[in-house]
């Protein structure tokens, strides 16, 4: 009988034992001086040193200019996962200090990972660099400057599209969209385009004010040279259908 207890204490004690670890390279990460408009991105690598797997259930960022991504499936004893960070410097000018909390079954259940850098306007970056790292830098040039969509009904959601091209000779990256009416967005997050290529960019449109319609579009990236200009127009109505429709009795009904 103590025999059998004794192998069943065991057999706890080794359960309770029985976890992953994760073993990070490094907790932190410091960019250094960003470029305005670019993405910082980081991958945290981590090694599971435990004799169980380890999988992550959350990872949280402590804004929501700080994009996280992260290995999703069960990280085996002795194999390698990912966290990644991504911070939009688009429109953040200055220091940045960030923290990403990672969740899962591991023996520390919680773990804080940290980015920080300094984000340095295009007007302050590009005396730092020497002509042959000018030379080399990405160049942003479009295929046209505005998009007219003609009449629209307020509520639609119609897309531009813009043809990027990188005639500069390394690779560029777009970064996020600004504008004064916060209407104007990515249809799809836009791929690096590789040095003299060329890709199809596509905005949605989302402005609700009636009548005619003027928003200048800010498209930042890593060029140093400057942020690209873009005007969508539109003169917008309530119905697009009450063209063709006649007041009866109050009611509006369609020509027949």
């Amino acid at each position: 009988m103590k025999k059998l207890l004794t192998i069943c204490l065991l057999a706890l004690a080794g359960a309770a034992h029985a976890q992953g670890v994760m073993q990070f390279t490094t907790d932190g990460h410091d960019f250094g001086n960003v470029p305005e408009g670019t993405m910082a991105t980081h991958e945290f690598k981590f090694k599971n040193t435990g004799n169980q797997p380890v999988i992550i259930s959350n990872v949280q960022a402590s804004c929501g200019c700080t994009t996280p991504d992260w290995t999703k499936t069960p990280v085996l004893p002795g194999k390698m996962g990912v966290i990644k960070a991504m911070y939009s410097s688009a429109g953040r000018p200055g220091v940045f200090n960030k923290t990403v909390t990672v969740t899962s079954n591991a023996t520390e259940a919680s773990k804080v990972l940290s980015i920080k850098g300094t984000v340095l306007t295009k007007d302050q970056i590009k005396p730092t660099l020497t002509p042959a790292q000018l030379a080399a830098s990405p160049h942003l040039v479009l295929d046209q400057s505005a998009h007219d969509f003609g009449k629209m009904e307020a509520g639609q959601q119609p897309t531009a599209r813009f043809t990027v091209k990188n005639t500069g000779k390394t690779e560029l990256v777009l970064g996020a969209l600004t504008s004064g009416c916060y209407c104007v967005g990515y249809k799809n997050n836009p791929a690096p385009i590789a040095p003299g290529q060329s890709a199809v960019v596509e905005l949605i449109y989302s402005q609700r004010q009636l009548g005619q319609v003027s928003d200048a579009v800010t498209i930042t990236s890593n060029d140093v040279s400057g942020d690209a200009k873009i005007t969508l127009k539109a003169n917008i109505v309530r119905d697009l259908s009450g063209n063709s429709m006649v007041k009866e009795s109050g009611t509006a009904v369609p020509f027949k």
